[in-house]
């Protein structure tokens, strides 16, 4: 049995797909980009803002910035809440913590927002540490979120690291997990393009809560 789990959550907890594609749609229509389909916009899902901004627009640091407060702006008031968690997710949570597993939230969403979606969904009470990145992008990497959950866990050794498992939906969780000598377990039902998280080298893969429980549980 793994002593700790790392859950993502935009993807692996909550299916938030519809409160960022639209908050994205908004931020890049303010700064003049017009998208006719935003479900085309499920790419923002996963990286930090500011590097989906980069990479799929080409915004300039200025623009992108301008983009981030506009999606903010709607974000903030309206897309956390247009957000559901996954069926079955609350009775994992229950069951975990009830083996003694010790959960926690590892997001590169700000951990504001983060602590408001979980107590929206009265997930919380699960969780020893809800940890996410910041408004200001200077903790916003998955390994950068994984190293402060790490820090408030008090974990240093390699010896205590094996006991933990990083959960996550994309590679930036798989890769995270690995730069600090992590087990990763990847969700199926999240959003990763097909084969992402084998080719990354995820050690589990799971298409189901069942699958992730019986993984988490099992470990000798």
């Amino acid at each position: 049995m793994y002593r700790y789990c790392l859950f993502d959550l935009d993807g692996t907890l909550t299916d938030s797909s519809e409160g960022i594609c639209k908050s994205v749609g908004y931020a890049l229509e303010s700064v003049g980009i017009h998208v006719e389909d935003i479900t085309a916009l499920k790419c923002f899902i996963g990286p930090p803002l500011r590097t989906s901004f980069r990479t799929f627009y080409g915004l300039d640091d200025e623009t992108m910035e301008r983009a981030i407060g506009f999606y903010r702006e709607r974000y903030s008031t309206v897309g956390k809440f247009e957000n559901k968690p996954y069926p079955g997710v609350e009775n994992l949570l229950k069951e975990l913590k009830e083996a003694g597993v010790c959960l926690v939230v590892a997001s590169s969403k700000p951990e504001v927002y983060v602590r408001e979606i979980m107590a929206h969904f009265n997930l919380e009470q699960y969780f020893t540490h809800i940890v996410g990145g910041d408004l200001e992008g200077k903790r916003e990497a998955k390994e950068e979120v994984i190293k402060e959950a790490l820090h408030r866990l008090g974990i240093e050794t390699p010896e205590e690291k094996k006991e933990i498992i990083m959960i996550g939906d994309r590679h930036f969780d798989i890769n995270g997990a690995k730069f600090f000598g992590l087990d990763s377990l990847g969700v199926t039902y999240g959003f990763a393009p097909e084969n992402e998280l084998s080719e990354y080298g995820a050690d589990y893969i799971a298409d189901t809560m069942d699958e992730i429980k019986e993984i988490v549980l099992g470990k000798e």
